[in-house]
């Protein structure tokens, strides 16, 4: 009898799927804010001859980012934008709370729609990890980028980041292996692309070494917008100038995460890139 209970109290110990994080799996895989923030610093000074002090972080999730952003200088205010109060609480629980009181003091999180946002006018406002990609409609697109251009202070910069290449009309599954938190690993599928309306259907799985998996930890629905789509629809909305920032790649053939302006880019299976609009 005890060894059969022993039994069952083995077998009901919770795999690591269902004891997994998913935000923090979100961070370790996807995210990294250090180097996000220092591209945007740099390129706004180098677009302005200063530095900026305000910064908005539309569809911010556990506001990672805008952490971040305070960190980086004493005088630093960062506003993070998202509609979804559970992932506000995560960041609020994990994030924030990291910072010191002084940092604390420059952040405040919004549960708010990014086309409603008002409040002071930011030098910089974000929108990383392809969010604004959920405005399906050229309409609706060119609203939030109109929205955000009015919202800027003078002189202000919208950060986009975009990815394609021919792999991103393609139903694939990609792996990468993920070191820390014990070792996991990061699965992106790209389930469905509808080529009439352009529509994305991708989600991010994660697997761990007992063989659990957390399935479908984020979805997204989106549509697969196009570099001259987005460029066209940023003019459109008023923004006086865009640049697209590419990647570039190291001696062994792998990505540098050294982004820089260019007029053109490579025909490759898949592509990551920056992009500023100036107001």
């Amino acid at each position: 009898m005890s060894g059969s209970i022993k039994s069952a109290q083995k077998s009901a110990k919770p795999d690591l799927a269902s004891r997994a994080d998913r935000h923090r799996l979100y961070e370790l895989s996807v995210q990294y804010a250090a180097s996000e923030i220092e591209f945007v610093d740099a390129a706004f000074r180098t677009l302005r001859g200063r530095r900026a002090t305000l910064l908005r972080e539309d569809f911010c999730g556990t506001a990672n980012v805008s952490c971040e952003w305070v960190r980086q200088r004493n005088g630093n205010r960062a506003i993070g934008v998202d509609i979804d109060p559970e992932v506000l609480r995560w960041g609020e629980e994990h994030n924030l709370a990291k910072l010191s009181p002084s940092q604390r003091q420059r952040i405040e999180l919004r549960c708010e729609n990014v086309l409603k946002t008002p409040g002071q006018a930011p030098d910089i406002v974000l929108a990383m990890n392809f969010s604004y990609w959920l405005f399906k409609e050229r309409k609706s697109l060119q609203r939030y980028f109109r929205r955000v251009r009015e919202s800027l202070a003078e002189g202000g910069i919208l950060f986009l980041d975009a990815y394609g290449g021919y792999d991103s009309f393609r139903e694939i599954v990609e792996e990468r292996r993920i070191e820390e938190e014990g070792g996991f690993t990061y699965v992106w599928e790209q389930e469905k692309y509808e080529p009439v309306s352009g529509t994305l259907i991708c989600h991010i799985h994660f697997e761990f070494p007992d063989g659990s998996r957390l399935e479908r930890a984020f979805s997204y629905d989106w549509r697969l917008w196009t570099l001259p789509e987005i460029r066209e629809l940023l003019a459109e909305a008023g923004f006086s100038r865009t640049t697209v920032y590419w990647q570039g790649w190291d001696e062994d053939g792998e990505a540098d995460g050294d982004f820089k302006p260019v007029t053109e880019g490579e025909s490759d299976a898949g592509w990551i890139c920056y992009l500023s609009a100036e107001k």
